[in-house]
């Protein structure tokens, strides 16, 4: 990080405490003019678990289940900013019994006790959007039976974080703190006697976000997933605040929101889940469709890509592959080296994945799940797709951007009357090796089998040369690559047909069975399957395709078939057990 960088985050921080002290100090809110239905969705496990003592946040357990939430020793930042976001507070409001109201009651009597005065680490722009909307969403829930000094000095703090809001938001991380500030923001003025005036310029500054932030797909810069349906969701939510109010949101807000509604559709699995990108995990359960419904947008996604993103689909099977040059650098703190992975889905089955962010779980597992090996597709050993380099301050945290990364991605669709497909190349491996990586999928047409092909090939003639410096130097032993198949946990894999083929057994009872043509040394390895609120990651398995590029042309072909006696249609009525640990 550059002093220039390290002198501006300290500046940010130094006026933020300054304008929260103001703020502090400002004409305070004296009640609601209206609220807006509670519409954040929370977590009962979660909630269970917070009333048990059990604090889950930034993949870190802290057991008090007699303490304060602001009590705790946090054990990292991302863990104090999950906690001052009080986006837990939707966890609470899901379980909705006697305790669950205490604890609600108390922490947030407890955070105006200690913070309300413009003080603490939760006064940033990124945080107080967060937090404002979950106040709002959930003040019933809070207010019943407070004494009306509680009430009086609720709605104080509520109109002094509004004030701070509208003076700072500008400095919010762009992106989705930006839109979770303004949505904050336009939810405080429109709900709060005497915040009036605040409405008019945040949905305003909300619109050109919406214009700045949002491409003509329907995709944001980070292409990350589930950072889209947080935005989208966060779009809903402001424009139905507006029109439940009388007011209208403009254009350009409304007009993103549709565009945003089918690319949605597109990252959708066959399970409901979103596919895993960018930092990006599958979702809240039932969040995507649930946003997809409230926004009253009933538009399908079209051919082609959607944010980068291939969707094919048939049957049961949807298949989702990354087929696009990855964020630019700016965008690409949470990037992932994953051009032309690819995730399978059967009915509501994960079968093939990507390991997923592994942020949750520390720098370590961030980092290894940002390589090329931990997602399903070629890489060349030792070597990632994308290559992390420069680090930034990003939204009060240095991150790793990505560099050196395949900046000409080739894609072309295939059609026949016995189902579809696609070729896609990139030139990630060219400055290094000379070779560009081409995958060739196709998906049959009743959606019960998928044939590959991965290339590792030279296009140029001083690709060729490249490649020979390449050989010289590994003295001309060949360049090992593999091409790695991820397995969801619940996925039951076995080597089967004397070392042939692998059996892959999936919960609902459907088998499938990989098989390859024998160029490659095929073998079943461990893997691991990184997601969110759990405290550490999931042992899984990944069919990994070992070989070496001799010629300016190496070749793997593989297969993936549900089996002859499994059933083009079954009954799935095996459930999932929402655990959290």
């Amino acid at each position: 990080m550059s002093q220039s960088e390290d002198w501006r985050a300290k500046n940010v921080r130094r006026m933020n405490r300054f304008h929260a002290l103001r703020a502090a100090r400002a004409k305070p809110a004296m009640g609601f003019v209206s609220q807006p239905e509670p519409k954040s969705i929370g977590s009962f496990a979660r909630g269970r678990q917070l009333i048990g003592g059990n604090f889950l946040f930034a993949g870190y357990l802290v057991e008090a289940p007699n303490a304060s939430i602001w009590d705790i020793e946090a054990p990292a930042s991302g863990f104090v900013e999950e906690i001052h976001g009080f986006a837990w507070l939707d966890d609470l409001a899901a379980v909705g019994d006697y305790n669950a109201r205490h604890r609600a009651q108390d922490w947030i009597k407890g955070w105006m006790e200690r913070y309300a005065r413009g003080k603490g680490p939760g006064w940033t722009p990124d945080l107080t959007g967060r937090r404002l909307i979950r106040w709002i969403h959930h003040a019933l829930f809070f207010l019943s039976g407070q004494e009306t000094e509680v009430s009086t000095a609720f709605y104080k703090t509520l109109g002094q974080q509004t004030i701070f809001l509208a003076r700072r938001w500008q400095t919010a991380s762009p992106g989705l703190p930006r839109f979770e500030a303004l949505t904050g923001l336009i939810y405080a003025g429109l709900s709060l006697v005497g915040m009036e005036e605040h409405v008019a310029p945040a949905v305003k500054a909300l619109s050109k976000e919406c214009e700045s932030e949002i491409d003509l797909e329907g995709g944001i810069p980070t292409r990350n997933p589930e950072e889209l349906l947080e935005v989208f969701t966060l779009l809903t939510w402001a424009a139905a605040a507006l029109s439940e109010a009388g007011r209208i949101a403009e254009e350009a807000h409304l007009a993103a929101i549709e565009r945003i509604a089918p690319t949605l559709r597109a990252l959708r699995h066959s399970d409901g889940g979103l596919a895993r990108f960018h930092g990006g995990g599958r979702g809240a359960e039932g969040r995507l469709d649930h946003a997809l419904a409230a926004s009253g947008n009933k538009t399908p996604p079209g051919q082609g890509l959607h944010m980068g993103f291939l969707r094919l689909s048939a049957g049961r099977t949807s298949i989702i592959v990354d087929a696009a040059v990855p964020p630019r650098v700016e965008a690409s703190f949470n990037a992932h080296a994953s051009t032309l992975a690819f995730e399978l889905t059967s009915g509501r089955r994960p079968l093939i994945v990507n390991c997923g962010a592994g942020g949750s779980f520390g720098a370590d597992w961030r980092r290894a799940g940002r390589a090329t090996p931990s997602h399903s597709t070629l890489g060349i050993e030792g070597f990632s797709s994308s290559r992390l380099g420069a680090k930034r301050m990003i939204g009060g945290h240095l991150r790793e951007l990505l560099v050196d990364v395949p900046d000409d991605v080739r894609l072309e669709l295939r059609t026949s009357e016995d189902g579809g497909g696609f070729v896609a190349g990139h030139n990630g491996y060219g400055r290094t090796h000379g070779l560009t990586h081409i995958r060739q999928i196709e998906l049959s047409k009743d959606g019960r089998g998928i044939a590959g092909e991965d290339t590792l090939a030279t296009i140029t003639e001083a690709d060729e040369r490249q490649f020979d410096r390449m050989m010289d130097k590994l003295k001309l032993q060949g360049i090992p690559f593999q091409v790695r198949f991820h397995l969801h946990p619940d996925v039951d894999a076995e080597i089967d047909m004397g070392g042939a083929a692998v059996s892959l057994a999936l919960k609902s009872g459907e088998i499938w069975v990989f098989r390859h043509d024998g160029r490659a040394k095929m073998s079943l390895e461990r893997s691991v399957y990184l997601e969110k609120n759990r405290l550490k990651p999931r042992a899984a398995k990944q069919v990994v395709l070992s070989a070496a590029a001799m010629d300016y042309a190496t070749r793997v072909r593989w297969t993936l078939a549900k089996a002859q006696e499994t059933p083009t249609t079954l009954r799935d009525l095996e459930m999932d057990d929402e655990t959290l640990i």
